[in-house]
């Protein structure tokens, strides 16, 4: 991290996990463990349990995030929620285009895309997640990929806008398979994308850009992680759904 240049953040993505009742008490659990952090924390919760999880970090330096959005301020889309929705609810922060979305519920670039601009346009903060599969990390074409999915999934994304956008990589082959990237292979991808956005915008921009590193990030890993000059925090799954393991992660990161 580089934290005279931006500033780290750790957001638990919670996925499908949690009743209101359980994201209550972990939370309530979570407050008093990182309260000193200098570090953003988020805590990407299930639509459900956004009106709980904002209550219970009412006060606190925690922020609550959703784990998508849909691109339009409302209509016939069942299942989905608008931006709007999501303002009004106190939510801060959305994630966008995780690789279980795109595995799962056909998520593209374009989609992604468009919810990212939705988000910036409701004043919402973004969190675009990119990646690639094994078989691309593989045939070592992951840079080609990680380059199409930044420069798809910003598309029309103006300069002055840019900077509300953290950026997540997530190498799909490291996501709950209990595989993580090396710090060196996670460093690399970072500053690839880093690179990638300093071609779109400017070197003095991308500087500006939170990039997280969001496979398999935990308690055990999160120092050697961070201590990378181009990981600004981490996207965390399982282990933000521990109070003592996402604390201690968010303590790597105020190191």
């Amino acid at each position: 991290m580089n934290k005279s240049l931006r500033k780290a953040v750790i957001a638990g993505n919670w996925k499908m996990n949690k009743t209101p009742s359980e994201a209550k008490a972990l939370l309530e659990e979570i407050v008093p463990l990182v309260k000193d952090a200098e570090c953003e924390v988020v805590a990407c919760v299930p639509y459900v349990d956004i009106i709980t999880a904002v209550e219970a970090v009412k006060g606190t330096n925690i922020k609550i995030g959703a784990e998508n959005a849909h691109w339009e301020p409302q209509g016939a889309y069942t299942g989905e929620i608008s931006t709007g929705m999501l303002n009004e609810c106190g939510v801060e922060y959305v994630v966008i285009g995780h690789s279980e979305r795109r595995q799962y519920f056909g998520e593209t670039d374009e989609t992604v895309n468009k919810r990212t601009r939705a988000v910036l346009k409701a004043g919402l903060k973004p969190i675009v997640c990119v990646g690639e599969v094994l078989e691309e990390r593989k045939s070592n074409i992951f840079k080609d990929v990680i380059e199409r999915q930044v420069k798809l999934d910003l598309k029309d994304v103006e300069a002055k806008d840019i900077k509300n956008v953290v950026i997540a990589y997530e190498p799909v082959w490291a996501i709950g398979t209990g595989e993580t990237a090396t710090p060196e292979q996670a460093e690399e991808v970072c500053l690839f994308i880093r690179n990638t956005l300093a071609d779109l915008y400017s070197k003095e921009i991308a500087d500006a850009i939170t990039i997280q590193y969001g496979g398999s990030m935990n308690d055990q890993n999160a120092a050697e992680l961070l201590a990378k000059e181009d990981i600004d925090g981490g996207l965390i799954g399982s282990a933000s759904l521990n109070a003592q393991k996402f604390a201690a992660i968010v303590a790597a990161a105020n190191a």
